[in-house]
């Protein structure tokens, strides 16, 4: 009589109710088995990055139906049951493709699908093992353990261990997993035996495969055995044929790959290479020698040595040494800009009285479209050196810079070998682009790998990881642009010389329109050989009412678009001369977008007007203030970071210590709650330097009186009134220019930047210094109330 048949349940562990399901081409996942996975394809890369942004690391494998299918397929293309794995390992890939290393959990049946978009996911069935516990359970396992080690031993394809391993699992259903995790089966049948959750059905299934197994085994023994002896005259003639190559090779007589290395050795001797770097070329090209070229190492030396001879070594540029020419030069292609030229022509000068100095490394900063980029072209023509601009915005990968160690498939140098590689020299003028906007991840930081790069104390000995030689960088003349400073690292920001490129006035931008753009537009849209001119004063209408902006990039682009108006009214025959007068413009551009006169606005009480530095350059900034009825609290919105919140709470105090002389009444400030608020609420606002307009609001409001509309103000404020410097005031004064102020009071310490505007700026607006919120008060508040004062509550 048999045994009674006791069944056990596998409960795995506890399971999500639903998870993201990656879908798998020809593969199927078993619980407990190890696999790496090539994630290639978009859906399943951001199934991927969603789960590590949520550091989650269960994942839903199931496999397709069709391997034909395409990349996104639908849950009715997919299998039903699949198995719910643990991300343990994830590698990115240099072309954005991940590997990842699953651990399998638990089967489960995954329906319904919940998700389709940005990928699958599905509710989590799980599919415990029945196993039942019977002397014919442990007699399949038994048979399966044997048939499996002899499988083991008599083919390639499995480790010696793998037997091992398969002794060392007590559990049933565990062990029919490995074994069909481990078995070269098609896909069919590993799903089958996945989706088979009887242990017993599964453990004899296995057994059928492994006997059919055998089988095939010993058929192939005979068929080995028999061709073994057809080979044998074959492989004896290949033998030979590896020994005649072989004795050709020492006679000197070697075919292509020889030749091949003879021609690199013949060009490494014509080359003047450092002594470290010529060391390291023969090295690698003795190496090449010993391999057949079908190695994949030998593509890889192979390479490296092209670099190796590609990179200019030796190659310099000849500077032309000519402070006249240079001047000539950068003022011809550039109008205003002194700082920089006079930074660059001093470089020249020195350059001529002692040739060996290393090169400066300089960071202009400024805003967009004031010339950063095109000052770099400028300086290499001037110098007479090649020129090559690397674009550093949005770069994470510190290997983008240093390069990638060979031991990585697809390594290449980094990019500042490329640059130098491309410009056949080692003292281009490198222009290094957007260096505030470089980031940092799990990569590495590109900020800190600049670090060698910029330093004069270091750079003379760079090296990349690629290359892996000593690489001279003193003689390059870097140059970086950036838009703002406070994003630089500050290491990064200490081995740069920082130049402040401000914006143009309006005077400037008509000058540049005048002399560089217009011609350029006409000659862009054809109309270089026709009659049409455009006039200084239609350059300075486009300057002040149709663009705001601190360079003159928009500026270029309502050019473009005048020139492409105009070349329409000339294919259409309307006239064989055409002036763009400013009426003529306004007629094709229509209406202008920006008010050229914030002065022509009414005075108004609590509305001040401040001036602020952005990214984009100088900006016109509003303030409003307004008293309500209350216990004294005040308010402060549109969107104001933590400085000029209390700059805010500073200019309240201020008001309070100055009550009497302001004519409010005794107790007000219990009763009164202030409400300040900037417009824009929507961009974040931050700095000290709007306390003075913020207390200029804050009285007008609490007085009655009137702020006068054409005065604009900046300057940081204390408890006592006193107004203390800033930065920015050629910028600031430019936006009151833009903005049609015809007054600006700065900090009284600020005169000496005051000195330094250009004289066309301070003749047409009137800069005022003050030192207290007393001078500021009285020169921008009109005489008299225009409404009542606050008064105390009786």
């Amino acid at each position: 009589m048999s045994e009674p048949q006791r069944t056990s349940t596998t409960v795995p562990a506890e399971l999500p109710s639903a998870v993201a399901v990656l879908p798998l081409r020809d593969t199927v996942v078993f619980p407990e088995a190890v696999v790496p996975i090539l994630v290639g394809k978009d859906r399943s890369k951001r199934l991927v990055e969603d789960l590590l942004a949520r550091e989650e690391t269960l994942v839903g494998l199931t496999a397709m139906r069709d391997a034909a299918a395409g990349d996104e397929p639908g849950p009715e293309e997919l299998y039903p049951v699949g198995t719910v794995a643990r991300i343990v390992q994830l590698v990115r890939f240099p072309d954005g493709n991940f590997r990842i290393v699953v651990q399998g959990v638990a089967r489960a049946r995954f329906e319904p699908y919940v998700q389709n978009e940005p990928f699958l996911a599905a509710t989590v069935e799980p599919l415990p093992d029945r196993a039942p516990t019977s002397t014919r359970v442990a007699a399949l396992h038994r048979q399966l353990l044997g048939d499996f080690a002899t499988i083991v031993d008599r083919t390639p394809y499995l480790s010696g261990q793998a037997a091992a391993l398969a002794a060392d699992i007590g559990d049933p259903g565990r062990l029919a997993d490995f074994v069909a995790a481990s078995l070269n089966l098609d896909t069919a049948a590993r799903q089958e035996l996945l989706e088979t959750v009887d242990v017993e059905a599964r453990l004899e299934r296995l057994v059928r495969i492994a006997a059919e197994e055998l089988e095939i085994l010993d058929v192939g023994t005979r068929i080995q055995e028999q061709v073994a002896e057809e080979m044998e005259q074959t492989q004896r003639e290949f033998l030979l044929r590896r020994q005649l190559d072989a004795i050709r090779k020492e006679l000197g007589e070697g075919g292509d790959d020889q030749a091949e290395a003879d021609e690199l050795r013949a060009r490494l001797e014509e080359v003047d290479l450092p002594e470290e770097a010529r060391k390291e070329a023969m090295r690698e090209l003795n190496r090449l020698e010993k391999l057949p070229a079908a190695s994949p190492e030998y593509h890889v030396i192979r390479t490296y040595l092209d670099w190796m001879l590609r990179f200019p070594w030796r190659a310099v540029t000849e500077d032309r040494i000519d402070v006249a020419a240079a001047r000539e030069v950068l003022d011809a292609d550039h109008h205003g800009l002194s700082d920089p030229k006079d930074r660059i022509l001093e470089y020249l000068a020195v350059r001529k009285l002692k040739a060996d100095m290393r090169g400066p490394i300089l960071c202009l900063v400024g805003p967009p479209g004031v010339g950063k980029t095109s000052l770099g072209r400028s300086v290499a023509r001037a110098l007479g050196r090649e020129f090559v601009r690397m674009s550093l915005g949005g770069v994470r990968d510190e290997a983008e810079l240093r390069g990638h160690r060979r031991t990585y498939i697809g390594a290449m140098p980094g990019r500042v070998v490329q640059a130098l590689a491309r410009a056949g020299t080692r003292n281009p003028v490198f222009m290094l682009d957007e260096v505030d906007k470089l980031g940092a991840d799990y990569r590495g930081d590109p900020a800190s790998a600049l670090l060698e790069i910029l330093d004069p104390e270091q750079n003379g000995d760079f090296r990349d990881h690629y290359l892996d030689v000593p690489i001279d960088l003193s003689q390059v003349l870097f140059i970086a642009n950036a838009n703002v400073l406070h994003t630089i690292p500050a290491p990064l920001r200490d081995r740069m010389e920082v130049i402040e490129v401000p914006g143009y006035s309006i005077d400037d931008k008509v000058r540049i329109g005048a002399d560089h753009l217009v011609a350029r537009q006409l000659a862009e849209h054809g109309l270089d050989g026709a009659a049409v001119e455009i006039p200084d004063e239609t350059v300075e209408l486009l300057a002040s009412t149709y663009t705001r902006e601190a360079g003159v990039r928009a500026l270029d682009r309502k050019l473009a678009a005048l020139a492409r108006k105009v070349a329409l009214r000339v294919v259409e025959g309307n006239g064989d001369r055409l002036v763009v007068t400013p009426d003529v413009a306004r007629e094709l551009l229509g209406p202008e977008p920006f008010r050229a006169k914030v002065a022509e606005e009414r005075d108004e009480v609590g509305v001040a007007t401040g001036l602020a530095v952005t990214a984009t350059g100088g900006d016109v900034l509003f303030v409003e203030a307004s008293p309500v009825p209350g216990k004294g609290k005040v308010t402060a919105t549109g969107q104001l970071g933590d400085v000029m919140k209390e700059s805010v709470e500073a200019a309240v105090t201020y008001v309070r210590t100055r009550a009497e002389q302001l004519g409010l009444a005794p107790g007000w400030a219990e009763t009164t709650d202030v409400h300040v608020h900037v417009p824009e609420g929507a961009v974040p606002k931050d700095g000290p330097s709007a306390g003075v307009t913020l207390a200029t609001a804050i009285a007008s409001a609490l007085t009655g009186r009137p702020v006068r509309r054409s005065v604009g103000m900046t300057g940081e404020v204390t408890l006592r009134g006193k107004v203390l410097a800033i930065g920015g005031v050629k910028e600031k004064v430019l936006a009151g220019q833009r903005a049609g102020l015809t007054t600006i009071l700065l900090p009284r310490d600020n005169a000496p930047q005051v000195a330094e505007l250009p004289a066309e700026l301070q003749e047409a607006i009137d800069l005022v210094l003050v030192g207290s919120m007393d001078e500021v008060l009285d020169a921008a508040l009109l005489a008299g109330a225009a409404a009542p004062p606050v008064q105390h509550a009786a």
